[in-house]
Order: structure tokens, then C-alpha cells, then sequence
């Protein structure tokens, strides 16, 4: 039987966390998918003023949803810690404990950046501040006795030829935006696995879920890989991605099954079902073996615990 949003079962009393909620985005739409459900939401992301937004056309289109925000840009550890701090806070005000924490913010093969930690921006925003930001949400999340963590991967795991090592400040040849943005999502994927083993070692009632969003037209193309691409080049590459993928509502629904369905075996990676995983109802779907290697998964779990400087129980 396929997974629909009419399987999300009544939520009411579970409080959550959104990252990357922009308006008319997949975070906006697993957002809005919990609220329906009855779930408090947490809205986390950089701008006031698109949490504004979002709060303010989720609460039109779900009158009554219980929404909090919190600022929270994931390329700073430091504003990681705060936006951590925030958001303990805003689930203890509103009657903690955390059961859901959606790593869904990011961005997609940006122009080579650096942060204030002299990080690359697409490692430091989509996988060394989730690392840091889940790390230090696992004690409400365990409080629960049911916690979820959901990240948000990427189809383009699957070109990343080698795992995503190495000191992370250092900048070694040419730059290239989609290699790095693949390593990131492969990161992910080695993340959601090797936390899941740590998590069943250290005895704590969380688990850990990846899904993708298939091909989905949404805002990262234009804030991100197109300005990385030749102007014509960009231009086609967004047409192809709104004539042939599916919308963000779509894009979201694997993240709202990992999320929500009852009895989902931890560690399941959730995806699209239609041809080439681009579109279509979700259901579990296959990592590279590369993503599964578990010692990358370790190697990558040290360097991030060096670079983040936090040790996970």
C-alpha cells in the first residue's frame, strides 16, 4: 500500500523542529504537514524574515497551527550552539520534550565560499552544523522516549567517488561546486547510519532516518547551482527541473514518511518511488555502498567531532 499524507497519524502533544522552513520550500511543506497533524513546530532558519513568512502562511493555511521560531544559520558553529540554546528553550516553554528534529536546511552547489570558521559553506552548512546541531538536541530528544531525527540527502550521494575526508579547511586543486555539494550529501547519508549505531550502543530512544526529495523544483537551484553554471546552461537546467520534476509539496513527502510512519525500521533511507527516484510516493530506497561503508562513516564521524568540537555520548 503507498504512503500517503493521510498516514500521518494525529501528532497532537509531539513538538518538532523544521530546518530550512522558507516559504514554498520542502521545509515549508514537511513544516506544514506537521502542523496539520496536530505537532508544535519549531521553525529554525538564518532569516527572521522568512520565518516570518513561513509562520505567517502556515498559520492562514492551518488556523490554529502552533508555530515558534528560532534563528539558527547552520554555516557558524557558534550560532549553531545558539540556535541549539533557543531551541531547548522554546520546546521546554512549550512543554518539551523534542520528538522530532528534521535536518532539512541547505544549500546546492554554491560558488566556492568560506565561513567564519573557515569552513567550506556547503560542508559546514549541510553537514558539519546538522552534526553539531543534532548533537546537542539528543538530551530532549531522548526525553521523548520516541525521538526522531530525519536528514535530508541527495540523489547526488550517488557520484560522490570517495567519502568526504580530510582536514576540512583545506582547498586542494579546483574548486567544483557539484563535487562538493555530492560529498555533502554523501556526508549525510554517513551520518544518519553511523548515528543510528551510536545511538543503539548508548541505549538511547532515538532513531535516526534519511530521505531525499527526488527531483523537486525548488529555490536552491536559483540561489545556488545556477549562479555556478553559464548563464544558458542555467537557464536550461531550471526549465528541465520545473518541466520534468515534481513540486516541493511532492519533495517533502519522503521526509514527512520518515518522520511519521509508525514502526519504520531506524536507519531506513526514504525516497521517491517513480522512475530514477525523481518523483512519485515514497518508500524506502537504496544508499550507494559507498554510503554504507562503515569506516568511512567512522572516519567522518571523528573528523566532524574534531571540527565541531563535540563528542557524542
Amino acid at each position: 500500500m503507498a504512503w500517503t499524507t493521510s498516514d500521518i497519524p494525529d501528532l497532537t502533544g509531539k513538538n518538532a523542529v523544521v530546518t530550512g522552513p522558507t516559504l514554498g520550500g520542502i521545509g515549508y511543506f514537511v513544516a506544514r504537514g506537521l502542523v496539520a497533524a496536530g505537532a508544535r513546530v519549531i521553525l529554525a532558519g538564518r532569516s527572521w524574515e522568512k520565518l516570518d513568512a513561513a509562520a505567517e502562511a502556515l498559520t492562514e493555511e492551518v488556523p490554529g497551527a502552533r508555530l515558534d521560531r528560532v534563528a539558527l544559520d547552520l554555516s557558524s558553529l557558534q550560532a549553531v550552539r545558539a540556535g541549539a540554546e533557543a531551541i531547548a528553550a522554546a520546546t521546554f516553554e512549550g512543554g518539551g520534550p523534542l520528538h522530532l528534529l528534521v535536518n532539512n536546511a541547505g544549500v546546492m552547489a554554491t560558488p566556492q565560499s568560506r565561513t567564519v570558521d573557515d569552513l567550506d559553506l556547503q560542508m559546514a552548512t549541510n553537514h558539519f552544523g546538522p552534526f553539531l546541531l543534532t548533537g546537542l538536541l539528543l538530551e530532549p530528544l531522548a526525553e521523548s522516549g520516541e525521538g526522531r531525527i530525519v536528514t535530508m540527502a541527495s540523489m547526488a550521494h550517488k557520484v560522490a567517488r570517495k567519502a568526504p575526508l580530510g582536514f576540512p579547511t583545506a582547498q586542494v586543486g579546483r574548486y567544483s561546486p557539484w563535487g562538493v555539494y555530492s560529498q555533502s550529501k554523501l556526508a549525510n547519508l554517513l551520518f544518519t547510519f553511523e548515528l543510528q549505531r551510536r545511538l543503539e550502543k548508548a541505549g538511547l530512544p532515538i532513531a535516526a532516518y534519511a530521505a531525499h526529495p527526488g527531483l523537486a523544483a525548488t529555490h536552491l537551484m536559483a540561489n545556488g547551482a545556477a549562479r555556478t553554471m553559464v548563464a544558458p546552461i542555467a537557464s536550461i537546467g531550471e526549465a528541465f527541473v520545473r518541466a520534468t520534476g515534481q513540486s516541493p509539496e511532492a519533495g517533502a513527502w519522503p521526509a514527512l514518511m520518515a518522520a511519521t510512519y509508525p514502526g519504520l525500521e531506524p536507519a531506513t533511507y526514504i525516497g521517491p518511488s517513480g522512475a530514477f527516484e525523481g518523483g512519485g510516493v515514497p518508500k524506502p530506497v537504496s544508499a550507494s555502498r559507498l554510503a554504507r561503508d562503515p569506516e568511512a562513516a567512522r572516519a567522518l564521524w571523528e573528523l566532524s567531532e574534531q571540527t565541531t568540537g563535540l563528542s557524542y555520548p
